[in-house]
């Protein structure tokens, strides 16, 4: 191996190990990744730049601002309110209505201001009706990542391959060509949601206070067990002073408060008509002029967040407070080591090591199996993460099977977003975790099946929409 694959290797290996241990925030741990490889000379300046003016930065950003500019209108809280109003009429079967809703929204609007603004009406109404917000809270996180499957602009995951494939020499995707999958997948995804997983789930509010108390009560036994140890410790501490530990001796993390839908700031605003109608107006001239394929969805989306600047929509203040620069340069310095990883033959030597055990199967053999790795991949690590450093291996996989690169980028979109068997996943999937009372093998016991359904799924709707 060269000094510049082994310095590329060391350093995603330091990236991965950081972000699995959580200790960092991911955006310092991804840049700071960048900013060695750039300092070893592994990647050129040049090449960073780059990384940092990517169509898809550019595009993610101008996204953000104007979800940002419906959210503030009120009309975003408006139609999630209006439809948790018609879910109360129509039962259970109404609730589902929404959630199939507030999916179809996660087709083109970032997830999380609609899991906050949804999931209080969705556990009150379902209490309302006595039943358990459980059955309901989790397949509404879920299902808005399953509708994030259904554009390119769906989730940051999919403009971020395209990008990457784009780099690579391949033609870009346009705004629905994925959408005959990510249907496949939705669809296949909320039938399970709805025919099993909400009965697994819980059955009614009574069922559900009963677990609460019995969780309340086994956390103050824990906490009285801990007061009593903490007890003895001190006492041991006073009589053995040589042999004390520091007071201080906590590691740092706290309570991270898990779920608490305050560290997400979006708020119910009031509705306000003129700002809504521009909002929405400029919105769909975005999504059609790319759609129609116009201009790129880059080009089309920026010029739409200006437009709401100029038309005073948002201030300035207000559309740099929508921009969630802690994705974009996470974003930015995961590019820059998906850089290195291709420009040193990394991405080209891990390709190969997959063709040697899959070249007698096939490329269905082939698809499959980067999509399990990609899968199990997401459950660790962010899906950006993953999307950065599988992107080029999938491209270099097919082109050394002499199939199109098209369907093993399909794959990565969709194995790099439907990954739920964990509940610190997605923000999404925090949100809801404490305030629907969930424990860690809920989302085990859910998102494992549905995890494997849509990937047979994937694997039956992406060789047929995206032929080898």
């Amino acid at each position: 191996m060269t000094f510049d694959q082994i310095a590329a290797l060391v350093v995603l290996v330091a990236v991965v190990g950081v972000l699995i241990h959580g200790r960092l925030r991911a955006d310092v741990v991804a840049l700071t990744g960048a900013a060695v490889l750039m300092m070893l000379g592994v990647v050129r300046p040049v090449e960073v730049q780059g990384a940092f003016a990517s169509p898809a930065l550019i595009a993610l950003g101008s996204l953000f601002v104007i979800a940002y500019a419906i959210e503030l209108s009120g009309l975003l809280g408006l139609l999630i309110r209006e439809a948790t109003k018609l879910a109360a009429r129509f039962g259970s079967g109404g609730i589902w209505a929404v959630l199939g809703a507030c999916g179809g929204l996660g087709g083109f609007l970032n997830n999380t201001p609609v899991v906050v603004l949804a999931a209080p009406l969705v556990r009150d109404v379902a209490k309302s009706l006595k039943l358990s917000p459980k059955r309901f809270l989790m397949p509404l996180s879920h299902l808005t990542v399953l509708g994030g499957l259904l554009t390119l602009i769906g989730t940051s995951t999919n403009l971020l391959v395209n990008d990457m494939a784009r780099n690579a020499g391949q033609p870009v995707f346009s705004l629905f060509e994925i959408t005959p999958v990510g249907l496949c997948l939705a669809v296949t995804g909320g039938l399970w949601l709805f025919l099993v997983s909400s009965r697994q789930l819980g059955s009614s509010v009574a069922a559900d206070e009963a677990e609460q108390r019995r969780i309340a009560e086994e956390k103050e036994r824990a906490e009285a067990l801990k007061r009593e140890l903490e007890r003895r410790r001190r006492r041991l501490w006073f009589r053995l002073p040589q042999l004390g530990e520091s007071r201080n001796s906590e590691d740092g993390s706290g309570d991270a408060h898990l779920g608490d839908v305050e560290l997400f700031q979006a708020a119910d605003r009031p509705f306000d008509p003129r700002r809504s109608a521009i909002a929405l107006t400029v919105f769909v001239l975005v999504i059609a002029v790319a759609g129609l394929g116009w201009a790129p969805i880059a080009s089309s989306a920026f010029a739409g967040a200006v437009a709401l600047i100029l038309l005073r929509v948002l201030t300035p203040e207000e559309a740099y407070a929508g921009l969630r620069p802690e994705i974009l340069l996470l974003i930015a310095g995961m590019v820059v080591i998906g850089i290195a990883f291709e420009v040193t033959g990394l991405a080209q030597a891990g390709a190969d090591v997959l063709i040697t055990f899959m070249r007698p199967f096939g490329p269905l053999t082939a698809l499959i199996v980067l999509y399990g790795v990609t899968l199990f991949a997401t459950e660790l690590l962010s899906n950006a993460t993953v999307a950065v450093l599988v992107t080029p291996i999938a491209v270099a996989l097919a082109q050394s099977l002499g199939v199109d690169p098209r369907p093993f980028l399909v794959a990565v979109m969709m194995a790099a977003s439907a990954a739920f068997a964990t509940p610190f996943g997605y923000q999404t999937n925090v949100l809801v975790y404490q305030m629907g009372g969930y424990s860690y093998m809920d989302f085990v016991k859910v998102g494992l099946p549905l995890n494997l359904i849509t990937w047979a799924a994937a694997m039956v709707a992406i060789p047929i929409f995206f032929p080898f």
